[in-house]
């Protein structure tokens, strides 16, 4: 969620610094009001429910600690998981849930400590937690800053080895605070990790942390702006954790000029108490608003303002900017970051209106608050290739835009699961980069009532408040988990849900997702999913080939037989059916229409085949 808000001017798709052809992108579009999300009963704890290819495990509300809808101060924000606990973030603290049992999460503590926007990253028994603000104390406690000594700004870090009673060990200080933080495994020692911060405000006073610095140099090593600070942890002694020199991937970036195509009017204005950087800052961007890492891959792909930044991260103590694209299409701003398993597609999502606005209207632009795809060539060049948004017209009491989201392990394709604030969950296939669609949804009704037409006009929205005085809700972020998709609901609580076979969606697809396990995940720290030799796996292309007819029906049957007798069989038997499959498999590989999609099929074959003695 955007705290600061200023739309930016945007209009076409920029390269930097050569500017790309307009029109190349979809057409203006607006999302429809036929659509079973379009007409949900409203209320916060009753709302009618609309879904499509998920069920609901559990829902669970917050707990009374929490539980409040005082404007944002007590709002859940993102998640993060570790074994059987989800670790919920909270404005004012956070939760750890037990999910032993899906159907029935249990409370293991709740942590109270006033850390906005309270980010979170788990990494062993550590919880690291983003601290941005003026409110915030180094002691946790609420009722604001009254001296500056006492004001906290920059990452938590809590040993949360007892579960039931998590304790703050650290707070480390960094010049502009966190908004947001994503973790960069060290690749040579596995007891340091760090943390790459995206700060959103100024720099503090001198007088407040020694050393900040506010400048419009974006080269000046001395000038806190400009840069991602990077926080170092040492896993032995976290208490000795540092920040050191950050990652300085903004130097020469144009700023965005003037918007030329969907266009919507700018807003101008900042929130109180914030130090803001000098009037004559350069137009390019500053900061980002969050990183998504593929320590894998060794790159990591930052958000930032109107920017897709891409960076190399092979040493984590000393990033470099790959390149970078900028859409102008008045962008308010990109918000966070996917890649695709195979890193060869992007995702940028757009926080349209910051988070709090109603943007999923049915006279809302598709082009703006969505996602944009984006591809890699071989030299790692991005091209912009096109938007999605959510596809139902959502009511002028849902704030709706896009937001925080991770892939779906599903073989052969590529899935990503995000929430949408009150726009609820869905799920984009984004395997064809130039025409991604929505596979599954799980929306609510809006938290609020529709006003009467005769209200008076003094109780009329007030567009100079958060949400127009409706209360702010929905799904903060949606990820794949262990074969579960968890939502963290920003007013209502937090759910749990999973799959469900659909005409676009299978059953073997959703099996072999579920062959994808970690002890540990953090949904910006992106890990490269491998599925072990697996019949499901296997099936999932087949399905994939019946569904897109990449292979005549009569080949498919015939594989599908084959595959089933071959499956009854053990050890050098299974392996013998299986390599024979493979060859008459690899026939069709030169008259199928989705030759790629055959011949990884036949790649799975063979494997499985290597493992059946």
């Amino acid at each position: 969620m955007r705290v600061v808000r200023s739309l930016l001017l945007l209009a076409a798709a920029v390269a930097v610094p050569a500017l790309s052809a307009p029109g190349t992108l979809s057409a203006q579009t607006y999302p429809s009001n036929k659509d079973p999300r379009s007409t949900l009963k409203p209320g916060r704890f009753d709302a009618g429910i609309a879904i499509n290819g998920m069920k609901q495990v559990s829902f669970s509300p917050k707990p009374a600690q929490l539980d409040t809808v005082r404007g944002l101060t007590f709002i859940n924000s993102d998640v993060a998981f570790s074994t059987h606990y989800i670790y919920q973030a909270n404005f004012a603290g956070f939760t750890i849930w037990d999910i032993t049992d899906p159907a029935k999460p249990v409370i293991a503590s709740v942590t109270k400590c006033i850390t906005s926007q309270g980010d979170p990253t788990i990494y062993g028994t550590l919880l690291f937690l983003s601290a941005e603000g003026a409110g915030n104390r180094k002691d946790c406690g609420a009722g604001g800053v009254q001296d500056p000594k006492d004001h906290m700004a920059g990452i938590r870090i809590f040993d949360v080895s007892n579960p039931k009673a998590p304790k703050l060990i650290k707070n480390v200080e960094t010049c502009k605070g966190s908004h947001t933080h994503t973790l960069v495994p060290s690749p040579t020692n596995k007891n340091i990790i760090y943390l790459y911060v995206s700060g959103q405000q100024g720099a503090r006073p001198d007088t407040e942390l020694a050393g900040c610095k506010n400048g419009n140099d974006p080269k000046d090593p001395t000038n806190s702006l400009y840069q991602l600070d990077i926080v170092k942890v040492y896993l032995n002694a976290p208490e000795k954790s540092e920040v050191i020199p950050g990652a300085r991937i903004f130097a020469d970036l144009e700023g965005a000029g003037e918007c030329q195509r969907f266009c919507v009017p700018t807003r101008t204005g900042t929130r109180p108490g914030r130090q803001q950087p000098a009037a004559d800052m350069p137009a390019g961007p500053r900061n980002c608003h969050d990183v998504t890492a593929y320590p894998e891959m060794n790159m990591l792909l930052a958000s930032c303002s109107t920017h897709s930044i891409l960076v190399d991260i092979k040493n984590p103590e000393k990033p470099f900017r790959i390149n970078a694209i900028m859409d102008t299409n008045n962008f308010q701003g990109r918000h966070t970051a996917a890649f695709s398993n195979d890193a060869k597609k992007l995702i940028q999502t757009e926080e349209w209106g910051g988070g709090t606005g109603p943007m999923c209207q049915a006279s809302s632009m598709q082009q703006l608050g969505g996602n944009t795809i984006i591809t890699l060539d071989a030299e790692k060049r991005q091209k912009q290739r096109a938007y999605f948004k959510l596809g139902s017209a959502q009511a002028a009491e849902e704030n709706c835009v896009a937001h925080n989201g991770g892939i779906i392990p599903v073989p052969g394709r590529d899935l990503y699961v995000q929430g949408w604030y009150q726009g609820g969950v869905n799920i984009m296939d984004f395997t064809n980069a130039d025409s991604a669609f929505e596979i599954a949804y799980f929306d609510r009704g809006s938290i609020n009532p529709p006003r009467p037409v005769d209200v008076p006009s003094a109780a009329a929205a007030d567009p100079t408040v958060r949400g127009g005085g409706n209360t702010i809700g929905g799904s903060w972020g949606a990820y794949y988990w262990n074969g579960l998709i968890v939502s963290s609901e920003l007013d209502r609580g937090l759910d749990i849900l999973e799959l469900a076979p659909t005409a676009q969606l299978s059953a073997n697809e959703i099996a072999a997702a579920k062959l994808v396990t970690y002890e540990q995940f953090n949904p910006q720290s992106q890990p490269k999913y491998v599925w072990p030799p697996a019949f499901v796996v296997i099936r999932s292309y087949l399905d994939q080939l019946v569904r897109g007819q990449g292979l005549s029906s009569a080949r498919t049957s015939a594989i599908d037989a084959a595959l089933t007798a071959a499956e009854a069989k053990t050890g050098a038997a299974r392996a013998a059916a299986l390599n024979a499959l493979t060859v008459e498999v690899g026939k069709d590989i030169a008259t199928a229409k989705d030759a790629a999609r055959v011949r990884a099929m036949a790649g799975e074959m063979r494997r499985l085949a290597a493992v059946s003695k």
